[in-house]
This record gives C-alpha cells, sequence and structure tokens, in this order.
C-alpha cells in the first residue's frame, strides 16, 4: 500500500488550504438555472461509489481519532452536510428539514454500502430551493424600498432558527435584496444600475449552480463525513487535487491569499507570507471580495460566486494587474468598500525569508538594542537537503546568519517574531530550536498506534545563547507552536502576544488511484489526520496552542479563533514528559516584567490608542445584523472613516499596530528619522525583553553563556 505524503502537512497554511471550508467548492451561496425543472438530475457515478468504499474503509482504519460509522456518526453527517449546502439558512425551511430527517440515521450506513442516492436526493432539493429563492429575489427589484423605515436586516444566520415556511424566507430575502441595494446605493451608484448589477448578480448566481456536477456533490458528501470526525481531514476530488498541486508548487501566478466562502461572500482568510498582496499590505485577512476586475476593465460582481470562479478570476499573468473591491473586515458589512490595485507575480521564497532588525530601547541612562528576526513561515529547499549540497535554502540557515549578523552588531536581546506564521517543515522547527538550545528533545509526536516518537536537535551548541524573547498571535501555528512550545518549555526565553491556533495534528494525504492498484482510475485524495504533536513537558500542542508567558493586548475572545472553535476539532491532551533538562526557571521574571507591562498600558499614549482601537473592534464584534436605514447606514460610514483618518492622521494604518508585519521601526543606521509607521506589539516586546534584562542583572537566568563570567 503506499501513501502520497508530499511530506508531512503540518503548517496551518496547507490545512487551511485544504479545510472544506477555505478550499473546496462550496454550493452553499450559489443558485440554480432559471428553470431548475429542466435541469438534469445529478446521479453518482461508479467511481464515486468505488471511492467510497476505499476512503470509509481507510479513513476507518487508519484515522488518529478512530470513529465508527454509526448513529451519532450519521447524525453529525446529515448536519454536517446541511451546513456545507445552506451555512446561512437562506435557502432550506423547516419544513424541509422535517421531511429530510428521514435520512438522518442512514448516511453512515449509507456511506459504508456505497448507497449515495441519500446525498443526491438531498442536494436535488437543496437546487430546487435555491432556484426559487433566486427567482423570488430577481422579483423583488421591480419593487420600491422605503429606507426611511428603521429595519434590521440579520446578515449572519448560521446560528439562527430555520424559516418556518415559505412566507418567513420570502421576508428574509426581502430584506437580503434591500441590503443588497442600499450597499449600492451608499456606493453612489443610480437606481438603474443597481437595478443592472443586481439583475446580472442573481442571474449569474443562477448559471453558475448549473457547473455543478455529480462530482461536485460526492465531494460535498465526502467532506461532510470527514468534517464529522475533524476539521483537517478531507476528500479531494481529482478536480481539486490539480487545483491543490498547483498551490503547493506556487507555481501559479496570482496576489498570494488564501480565499474561503462565508455566506455569499469571498472572505480573505489568510495573506501569503511573501506574495504580492503581502508586499502591498493593503488587503487584509477578514475582508471581503465583492468585485474583481482586470486591468483596464470592468468591475465584476463576485457576491455568490462558487469560489474556484472568484479564484480563477484573481489568477493571471505574471506582472499584470488585478483590481479587487473589497468591504475592510472592521467596517463589516455596512460599507465603505475600496479598491485595491494588485500586481500578480509568483510567490518567492526570497521573499517570504526570515528578515531581521534592531530596535533600541531606553534603559535608564542606557539605551538597549535589541534584534528582531521575523521568520514568516518555515521553509527548506527539501530537494537541495536530500542532495546535501552546501547552499540549500532553509529558514534554519538564514536565521543563523541573520543572528550572526546582529551579534556583530552589539545586540543586546533577540525577539523571534512568529505572528501570521502558519507553520511549514517539521524539521525546520526542530533544526530552530536547535539554535537556542545546547543539544535535547523538541517535539514529540505520537501516532493513531500509541506509538510515541522524538524530534530532537543532535547538534551541540547554540547560536545566540542570550535574552530570547518569541512573539507569537493566533495565527502562529503548528511548526510555530512546536517551536514556542519547545523555548518555553525549556525555560529558554519568554513568549509573548497571544494564545497561538492549537493545531497539533500531522495529515498525510493519500491517493485513492494508489489503493485502487487501478491504472486508470481517477478516484481523488484523501487527507488523513494520523498523528499528533506533544510538547516535550508531555502536554499537546492541540486546541490549546501556547498559551504566552505575557499577553499583550488583542482584539476579540481567543475562544472565538483557532483549532478549539472548529467543529470536533480533538481535544487537548497529555502524555508523559520527555526526558530533558530545563534550563532557567523565568517564572518569577515573568511575574515582574508583566507587572511593568501593566504599568506601561496605563500610562503609553501609543498603547492607550491600542487599547482605543481595540474597544472600538469589539463594539461591532459578533455583531450579526445591519441597519437598512440609509441616514443610520451613512452615519456609521462617516463615523468609521472618521476613525480610520483618525489613525492613519497619528502616524499608521488601522492594521499597523496589530498585525505590522510590513510597519517600519527604528533601524540600525544613524538614520534618527527613519522611525515611521511603529508596530506597536514588536516594540513592547522589545520594551518586555528589556525589562526582563534589567530585571536578570544578578541571577543571569536569561543568558546561557557557559565560557563567560557573568558576575555582576
Amino acid at each position: 500500500m503506499k501513501m502520497t505524503s508530499r511530506h508531512l502537512i503540518f503548517g496551518v497554511f496547507a490545512a487551511l488550504l485544504l479545510a472544506p471550508a477555505a478550499f473546496f467548492l462550496m454550493p452553499g451561496e450559489a443558485t440554480v438555472v432559471d428553470s431548475p425543472a429542466d435541469q438534469e438530475r445529478l446521479e453518482p457515478s461508479a467511481e464515486h461509489r468505488f471511492a467510497s468504499r476505499l476512503a470509509t474503509r481507510f479513513i476507518s482504519g487508519y484515522h488518529y481519532h478512530r470513529l465508527d460509522l454509526d448513529q451519532e456518526m450519521s447524525e453529525r453527517i446529515f448536519d454536517q452536510y446541511l451546513r456545507l449546502m445552506d451555512p446561512n439558512r437562506v435557502y432550506f425551511t423547516a419544513r424541509d428539514l422535517a421531511d429530510l430527517e428521514r435520512y438522518r440515521p442512514h448516511l453512515a450506513d449509507a456511506l459504508k454500502s456505497a448507497d449515495l442516492e441519500p446525498a443526491f436526493d438531498i442536494f436535488e432539493r437543496y437546487q430546487r430551493r435555491v432556484g426559487e429563492r433566486i427567482a423570488h429575489a430577481r422579483s423583488l427589484l421591480e419593487q420600491d424600498f422605503d429606507f426611511t423605515a428603521d429595519e434590521e436586516y440579520q446578515f449572519d444566520r448560521t446560528e439562527a432558527a430555520w424559516a418556518a415556511d415559505d412566507d418567513e424566507l420570502d421576508e428574509i430575502w426581502r430584506q437580503r435584496v434591500k441590503n443588497d441595494w442600499l450597499r449600492l446605493r451608499l456606493a453612489d451608484q443610480d437606481d438603474e444600475a443597481i437595478a443592472e448589477t443586481l439583475e446580472e448578480r442573481y442571474r449569474n448566481l443562477g448559471r453558475r449552480i448549473a457547473e455543478f456536477n455529480s462530482e461536485d456533490v460526492f465531494q460535498f458528501f465526502m467532506n461532510a463525513y470527514t468534517r464529522s470526525i475533524e476539521p483537517h481531514s478531507a476528500y479531494m476530488s481529482p478536480r481539486s487535487v490539480d487545483n491543490f498541486e498547483i498551490s503547493m508548487r506556487l507555481s501559479l501566478d496570482g496576489i498570494g491569499a488564501m480565499l474561503q466562502r462565508e455566506t455569499e461572500y469571498t472572505t480573505v482568510m489568510e495573506i501569503v507570507p511573501g506574495g504580492p498582496a503581502d508586499l502591498d499590505g493593503r488587503l487584509q485577512p477578514g475582508d471581503r471580495i465583492v468585485g474583481v476586475a482586470q486591468e483596464g476593465e470592468e468591475m465584476v460582481d463576485v457576491v455568490g460566486w462558487r469560489l474556484d470562479d472568484v479564484v480563477s478570476l484573481i489568477r493571471g499573468e505574471r506582472d499584470t494587474e488585478v483590481r479587487l473591491e473589497v468591504l475592510p473586515a472592521e467596517n463589516a458589512l455596512s460599507g465603505p468598500s475600496k479598491v485595491i490595485d494588485i500586481v500578480r507575480n509568483e510567490v518567492k521564497l526570497e521573499e517570504q525569508a526570515a528578515q531581521s532588525d534592531v530596535i533600541e530601547v531606553p534603559d535608564g541612562d542606557e539605551v538597549r538594542r535589541i534584534g528582531i528576526v521575523r521568520v514568516p513561515v518555515f521553509y527548506v529547499d527539501f530537494q537541495g537537503r536530500a542532495r546535501n549540497e552546501p547552499n540549500y535554502r532553509s529558514s534554519t540557515r538564514d536565521v543563523r546568519r541573520l543572528i550572526n549578523e546582529l551579534d556583530e552588531q552589539g545586540i543586546d536581546g533577540l525577539v523571534i517574531d512568529l505572528r501570521g506564521n502558519g507553520g511549514g517543515a517539521l524539521v525546520e522547527a526542530t533544526t530552530m530550536t536547535g539554535l537556542f538550545i545546547d543539544e535535547g528533545p523538541v517535539v514529540q509526536v505520537r501516532d493513531s498506534r500509541g506509538r510515541v516518537s522524538l524530534e530532537e536537535d543532535r547538534e551541540p551548541g547554540m547560536a545566540w545563547d542570550g535574552p530570547l524573547a518569541v512573539l507569537v498571535d493566533r495565527r502562529s501555528a503548528s511548526a510555530s507552536e512546536i517551536f514556542a512550545g519547545a523555548i518555553q518549555d525549556y525555560g529558554r526565553g519568554v513568549v509573548l502576544g497571544e494564545s497561538t491556533f492549537g493545531k497539533g495534528t500531522v495529515q498525510n494525504l493519500i491517493d485513492l488511484d494508489d489503493l485502487s492498484r487501478s491504472e486508470d482510475a481517477r478516484l481523488g485524495q484523501i487527507k488523513l489526520t494520523m498523528a499528533q504533536f506533544y510538547r516535550i513537558a508531555g502536554g499537546s500542542t492541540q486546541a490549546k496552542g501556547v498559551v504566552p508567558d505575557i499577553p499583550l493586548p488583542t482584539a476579540g475572545d481567543p475562544a472565538d479563533f483557532g483549532e478549539s472553535a472548529l467543529d470536533f476539532a480533538l481535544p487537548w491532551g497529555e502524555i508523559d514528559p520527555a526526558d530533558f533538562q530545563p534550563m532557567a526557571d523565568l517564572s518569577g521574571l515573568i511575574e515582574l516584567a508583566r507587572d511593568r507591562h501593566l504599568a506601561r498600558l496605563e500610562t503609553d499614549s501609543e498603547l492607550q490608542s491600542l487599547l482605543e482601537e481595540i474597544a472600538d473592534w469589539e463594539k461591532t464584534r459578533g455583531r450579526t445584523t445591519v441597519s437598512l436605514n440609509e441616514d443610520v447606514r451613512r452615519a456609521e460610514m462617516e463615523e468609521s472613516e472618521a476613525r480610520r483618518s483618525a489613525r492613519i492622521a497619528g502616524g499608521r494604518s488601522p492594521h499597523d499596530a496589530m498585525n505590522g508585519p510590513d510597519a517600519s521601526i527604528v533601524e540600525d543606521d544613524q538614520d534618527e528619522d527613519k522611525e515611521t509607521d511603529r508596530d506597536l506589539y514588536l516594540v513592547e516586546s522589545a520594551r518586555i525583553l528589556v525589562d526582563l534584562i534589567d530585571l536578570d542583572r544578578e541571577d543571569h537566568r536569561l543568558a546561557h553563556r557557559a565560557e563567560l563570567d557573568l558576575s555582576p
């Protein structure tokens, strides 16, 4: 039996790329053609039944968290399948659900016997309902809307009750169309242009559902099954496999952004480090793309489009421009939108490579120089490494070189910035940890049979043996969590920022064609969770992530983001600790440094402004409704723009302070005027490390230079 692993997938980048909500073609907000009754019913093929038998057999036998295809699993699959099709609960009614309930107890048995008819029956009902909704929406374009009424539209219905009947659903859609109209009205379009735009939008929705085929339906159903086990396992159809191969090679030019579907909107999930969007800096996670235009052409409305169709518009030839109309994340759906022009290019290794800077921090009569090394991803040239080429590229090698350069410049401490680092190669997390410890274990890996293996640093010596901090955020995942967790367990440095994502599982790609032993078969692949990471202290990185020693202020509830917020995420666990020797107990120092940090939050004007920004964001966090009153919406727009302008006038964009990978800092040169936008999280991390150095003047727990005289 051959498993095509493509190396084990450790990064959240790859996990998100393959997650059903992020990568696969989602039917949830598409619609059927004008005459759904004329559309030929989709039927499962013999290949689908064969793939179903192979996949379910392999998943049930080899998944890390083995679950029987029993009654409970059948109910999970039913709920997940409905969620994949109608996530915002705007097509099915409670009456539909009552009728479809007859399938709920039998989907597990249907999978075991490769009986795919129930899945296709449910999908046929979905197609009919979407066609009815679109017909209703188009009819509403002929009426006049009253934008003076005090009315709220619930745009997020993911947790709402299903509409009782068609009349209630008609009212939901009246409000939806009214909101669509109002958003374009707020963008200064006249009524005639608005009617044309929305008519074309809804017609496009009708045309695009016709493109769904039996392969799509089979993929939706299989992913309802994999999502019912845990969030990182998935089935990929042959077409999705082809797209994945392109994405992993990074050979297709584009903007470097991970997209997903959220209700009818295409939402930016992640910005790929080193890509055109990252280097441009204006597109941000959470932004909703509502229009795409090629250079010199008109904007195409993409609300409600299939994800792969939106991606096809954004991709294109290198050095060509694409324009994106986006609703910024911070403005929710109240507007206004903005247009971002980005020149397509390839994501190059050089642009993902680690980079360094220096921050100068006053410390009494002294000035401390804190080195900064930002690592966007744990990368390695696997082929060059396998051939033992002397100069192959890797994140560890680049970081070692940067540390040597910073050390020569006389830095007093070092911050490793892992914000937004979704992972990468496990070997790099291990070898990079080895730059800061002498020798020893880094992470434990437990497979589905309970066998535990150790990944260890076997190279003696340290590239940096002085004071160390690791800066993380909620997007730091997988390999980043391994590195930060090891530094924390060894007491080698202090971890700052937010609790990390909490992805502590390992996935393999299994080619069903190989399992079938058929030369002609194209059955797709499954991505299967087959192992779990555990820290050397025994606890898992799964679900909880790495909790910082000193949290920095952040927006939102950590419980609402990351692994623990995903359906059926595997729980945190614990095994026996590895045999290792901690290098220091930093708990006392950390407590004192935390007090100094909290005092600065009360007195520092920049940090106070950051707290105000967070408070503003918290006011709209979790909002699921928007006003349909034009005056109210315009006032909200003006207030939002005023806050944005005030922040920009104050020296930074709304995202710089909290996300800041491209924000400038005091650099290592004589030009003292080169300070522009300040990445406050990075600046405060440097201050905290300086506090720790100051508090550690006598004990020297932060430094490990055994060959030097450390006496005061």
